[in-house]
């Protein structure tokens, strides 16, 4: 595992923008999902409930966290029922509902997104690049995109917005231009999620088409400034496959959160979660050790978290 080793980092100013907390859920395929609710779970067991953040953030795989969390089933029983799937066959393609449209299997799509990005001049270049190729290799009629909004339906556990404030991050795939979803955009939450979650076949929604929210930013935890704690579940460590001069990495996230003021931990996986989060991330098969990695994690962090996660 690459730099997937255990982080708990603290810094930045002790004064922050106000009392408030944020969450930030990133994205990490069908591996990801399952740690980041194994880790909420973890922590909420052992008395630092992430959950009731002021605001959450959800990018790719991390969108369905947020709306999985905020949805009112308890985050142990989010994790229960991963601890109670059946074990997939072996992976041929796509993670249903994990952050990647089916047709995305994992090597074949990190060599079309790695070339978009090596041909991209800039981040925003690269967006408009990404979204065009997406759009090329879309389907002449909707029907894999009606299939997608199923498979994403039937992995929440509501289809309604939650009155907790949810940002949902994707790209328009059209013009390239980042978009965040809240509950105030009018359009549904399962639509918001199936955008973030999408790679290589565009989401519609309405005459719009949007693409993978992880083309905005790495895990989009800019979007909590002004919140005085933000906490980022980072599956991939903070890795970025973008130049690090485009400033999409999560370490320049971070440096900007803490010059407004806020306080910021990251979380990476640690050894405990097994070799998942590689293109292997992208395998159902990795989502019960990534669980019960980040779960053992989310209880060994919990004491270090509780001060900096208190109310007030």
């Amino acid at each position: 595992m690459s730099t997937t080793s255990s982080s708990l980092t603290h810094g930045g100013p002790t004064a922050a923008p106000d009392g408030r907390r944020a969450l930030v859920c990133a994205g990490g395929g069908a591996a990801g999902n399952a740690w980041e609710l194994g880790l909420i779970a973890g922590l909420g067991d052992a008395g630092v409930d992430l959950t009731e953040a002021d605001l959450i953030i959800g990018t790719s795989a991390g969108s369905t966290v947020a709306a999985q969390i905020t949805s009112g089933t308890r985050a142990a029983d989010l994790y229960a029922a991963i601890l109670a799937e059946t074990p997939p066959p072996p992976a041929g393609g796509g993670v249903p509902g994990r952050g990647l449209a089916p047709r995305s299997s994992g090597p074949n799509y990190m060599e079309w997104s790695d070339g978009i990005i090596a041909s991209a001049a800039d981040a925003a270049d690269m967006r408009r690049r990404m979204g065009a190729a997406a759009l090329d290799m879309a389907a002449a009629d909707d029907s894999r995109q009606t299939r997608w909004r199923d498979i994403v339906a039937s992995r929440l556990p509501s289809p309604h917005w939650p009155e907790q404030p949810v940002l949902i991050s994707a790209v328009d795939a059209r013009t390239g231009e980042p978009v965040v979803f809240d509950r105030h955009s009018g359009i549904d939450l399962v639509d918001a999620v199936a955008a973030s979650t999408s790679a290589m076949t565009p989401y519609p929604i309405g005459e719009n088409r949007y693409i993978n929210g992880g083309y905005r930013r790495s895990e989009n935890a800019d979007l909590a400034a002004g919140y005085g704690r933000v906490v980022v579940l980072s599956p991939f460590g903070g890795r970025t496959r973008m130049p690090l001069e485009w400033g999409m990495d999560l370490a320049t996230q971070v440096e900007e959160l803490r010059a407004g003021g806020s306080r910021v931990e990251t979380v990476f996986p640690d050894a405990g979660a097994g070799e998942v989060f590689d293109a292997n991330a992208l395998d159902p098969a990795t989502r019960l050790p990534a669980a019960r990695g980040g779960y053992a994690q989310g209880q060994a962090l919990a004491e270090r978290f509780a001060e900096f996660w208190r109310r007030g």
